[in-house]
């Protein structure tokens, strides 16, 4: 994408929300590596921190247990293939 003007972007029909916009607003300007690095992997962590807690509250809502898990990952899920 040749502009990221914010202004420019949120008129796209494909629209960033206002927290997109902002944060290509403080990022408008060169950074070092090692601050990207950082803010990447702050990012992927909160990510993944929220994908645990879902995880952990689909588990418990679902009464899931680590026999389930491990019954599950004995179990055959593919599909047969066709045979003619």
């Amino acid at each position: 994408m040749e502009n990221l003007d914010p202004e420019i972007l949120s008129q796209n029909p494909t629209r960033l929300n206002e927290q997109q916009l902002q944060m290509l607003r403080l990022f408008k300007e060169p950074m070092a590596d090692e601050d990207y690095k950082l803010i990447k992997k702050e990012i992927l962590f909160l990510k993944a921190k929220k994908i645990d807690v879902a995880l952990e509250q689909w588990e418990k809502e679902n009464n899931i247990s680590a026999e389930d898990y491990e019954r599950w990952g004995k179990e055959h899920f593919r599909m047969p293939y066709n045979q003619k």
